[in-house]
This record gives structure tokens, C-alpha cells and sequence, in this order.
């Protein structure tokens, strides 16, 4: 991903932490507006750039074996990974956008929960479930080899890839009262090490540094402070006093907190390595149960672009009705441009050239993003 966490009562909390985990790990139904059943983007002309050229994407995919499930994620700017499900076993598929070729990369003999691809794109994981108190990780490479196979006592699994080391993975282990312990994974080695972590969603700051939201059940709040962990000696360091929510990128730091000229709305605000903020941003606020909102996000690391998606109003998000519009926001020019309207809040990850999207909670719309449409990626 990708993926939010956010946290006024002591129930409230632990509810709203059992809700977004929820909303993290089970799929939800598929959007039904009718789609074209194939993209038909005109060439461009210009020889400048490969990524620039458009062609034509063979859509929709139709599985050779099993019932869809939902896409995984980008394996490059012209495939995508997808899961179909087989009575109880699942298949894995790389769709390839401009043959309409569906290649079989992986069959599990349990039923996939979800799939992860690696930042480089060079690795990817597998979560299965052989039963309701065990979760399967298989790691592969982007040919299907598998490089692990390591099974963890839980009832829910969270992953944070590190960008830094691909060989490392954070692995949040869920128990079925929502107690949790984290790992860390060890690909290279095929060993994991427990980690004496106080929070369950983190992300990595470097390569041996991770940070996360402290939130203090015994004093609920709707803000807590951003502190940063060594991995190496499990120290701790405070990054910044309060937020509602915050995700890492290399060399960045995104921080959501209620914007100080309004408080209707959130600010988003963006920090170098050396913690000075260099671009920021407000959008109108939704709450949520005991908290507030935070759509859904991507970013674009090559060309320093933020995508999310944004309500128009600010208000209470169970009487909301006026949907939400894509907006990229360029972090290092200051720019905003509205790509679409009308849309529901739902996942959102971006190609590898920053060109189309996929979105939906199975993944199953495609965007264009410069012709500014959406596509079907599957018939219902």
C-alpha cells in the first residue's frame, strides 16, 4: 500500500482500532457503475518518452481458472497482479494490460487473504490462511520463485514492507481479542526476530529506524505524539508532538492534523529528513465515529506527486453524500489539480510512471490519469 489507521472513550478507541483494521484487511463490494469494456486511448505521436505513448489496455480481464477475487497492485506500468479463488485454493495471476494475457505465477492450496508487492516490484508476498488462527507468508519473486515460507499464530497479519531493505518486513501479528506483537522478517536469512514495539501500525523512517503514532489507552485522545525507534537498540525518539495520522516516503514525512485557521478542515504537511516542512496543504474534514477521517492516498515518488481523495464539505461522514474528488497535489512545485469528480473514498495505487491508477476496494477500476477516465478492469 495502501492503505489508515486513526484512533473518546478507552471502548471507543480499541472499537475504532478493531474498525480500521477491519476496513484494512477484508475486501468490500465492488463498485457498480457500468463501465466501457475496453479502453481505446488514441497514440501519441511524440517519440520522447515510452511512458508517454498511449496504447490501447485489453479490458476486462477474464480469469482462465477460478472466481475473481481482487487485484494486488502494479508489477510494472503495463501489468498488474490479480487473485482468483478456486474452491478452497487460490491463484495468482500477472495480467499483462496491452496483450490481454493472464500468466499463472503462483498456486497456493489455501485461500489467499491478500497479496503484497514489494516497492521495488522485484518481490511478493503471499498471506494465506490453512485456518482461522494461522496466516501463511510465502514470499516469491516477480517470476514465481519462492525465496520463504513462514507460517505465524494469528488471527490477522499487517505488513510494512522496508523500502530501504527489501529483504525486511514488519509483521503485525493480531491475536482474536485484537492484542497484537510485532516481527520482524527476515527474508534473506529465513528468520524472524521479535521486536518490542508499543503500537501495531508502523512505518519505516530508514532503513533501521521505524516510527508510529504513541497512543495511550489509558489517556484517550484524539492526537498522539509521532515518535521514532531504532531498531537496533529499541530506542525512542519523539519526531513530533501530535497528529491524527502520518505516513512515510523516502526522504519525506506526511503528517494529518486539524488545520490551526479552521477547524473543520485537516492539514497535510509534508517534512524533509531534517524535519522542515516544505509543502502543506488543508482539505475539508470528515468525522468518523471518535475520530476523523483520513481518505484514502497514494504518492508518486519519481515525480513527488500526492493523489487522494477529498470531500467537498466538512460534516459528519454517515449523513455525507456529495462524494469525493481525486486531487494531485505536487509536493515539490506547490501545485493542486482536480483529476476527477464524484467518486466514493475507496483504496487507491499508483503506476510505476505516475500515468493511471487502480482503484476500487478490489482494485477493479482502472483511471487514466491524463485522459481523466475510469475503466472496468473486470465484468460483473
Amino acid at each position: 500500500m495502501i492503505q489508515l489507521k486513526r484512533k473518546v472513550s478507552y471502548q471507543n478507541h480499541t472499537l475504532s482500532i478493531l474498525l480500521i483494521v477491519m476496513t484494512l484487511l477484508l475486501s468490500a463490494c465492488v463498485n457498480k457503475e457500468p463501465q466501457k469494456s475496453k479502453t481505446s486511448a488514441k497514440p501519441n505521436k511524440s517519440k520522447t518518452s515510452t511512458t508517454e505513448q498511449r496504447t490501447e489496455w485489453k479490458l476486462p480481464v477474464s480469469p482462465p481458472e477460478g472466481e475473481f477475487y481482487k487485484f494486488a497492485g502494479w508489477i510494472s506500468d503495463t501489468e498488474v497482479l490479480y487473485i482468483t479463488n478456486v474452491e478452497q485454493t487460490s491463484n495468482v495471476y500477472r495480467y499483462h494490460l496491452l496483450t490481454g494475457k493472464s500468466d499463472l505465477i503462483y498456486k497456493s492450496k489455501y485461500p489467499i487473504v491478500t497479496v503484497e508487492i514489494s516497492p521495488s516490484k522485484n518481490y511478493i508476498l503471499i498471506h494465506s490462511s490453512p485456518s482461522s488462527y494461522e496466516g501463511l507468508v510465502t514470499i516469491i519473486d516477480a517470476k514465481g520463485s519462492q525465496k520463504l515460507n513462514e507460517s505465524f499464530p494469528s488471527h490477522e497479519l499487517e505488513f510494512e514492507w522496508n523500502p530501504y531493505n527489501e529483504s525486511q518486513i514488519l509483521v503485525t501479528k493480531f491475536a482474536e481479542d485484537w492484542t497484537f506483537s510485532v516481527s520482524l522478517l527476515d527474508i534473506e536469512n529465513s528468520k524472524t526476530k521479535e521486536l518490542s514495539i508499543p503500537q501495531p501500525f508502523i512505518k519505516w523512517m530508514n532503513e533501521d529506524e521505524i516510527a508510529f503514532l504513541n497512543w495511550d489507552e489509558n489517556k484517550p485522545a484524539l492526537f498522539a505524539p509521532l515518535i521514532g525507534m531504532n531498531l537496533d537498540n529499541e530506542r525512542e525518539k519523539p519526531i513530533f508532538p501530535s497528529a491524527i495520522h502520518f505516513s512515510t516516503f523516502r526522504h519525506l514525512i506526511m503528517t494529518v492534523t486539524v488545520s490551526k485557521q479552521d477547524q473543520s478542515k485537516a492539514a497535510y504537511s509534508f517534512y524533509n529528513q531534517s524535519k522542515k516542512e516544505i509543502f502543506s496543504f488543508s482539505i475539508p474534514q470528515l468525522t468518523n465515529f471518535s475520530d476523523w477521517l483520513v481518505p484514502f492516498y497514494d504518492y508518486d515518488e519519481n515525480k513527488g506527486q500526492f493523489i487522494t481523495l477529498q470531500p467537498l464539505s466538512s460534516g459528519e461522514i454517515d449523513s455525507y453524500m456529495s462524494g469525493f474528488q481525486l486531487v494531485l497535489y505536487d509536493v515539490k512545485k506547490g501545485s493542486k489539480k482536480v483529476i476527477m469528480e464524484g467518486l466514493d473514498n475507496e483504496p487507491i495505487t499508483i503506476s510505476p510512471s505516475g500515468d493511471a491508477l487502480l482503484f476500487g476496494n478490489s482494485f477493479e477500476n482502472i483511471i487514466d490519469l491524463k485522459a481523466k477516465k475510469k475503466y472496468k478492469m473486470i465484468k460483473e
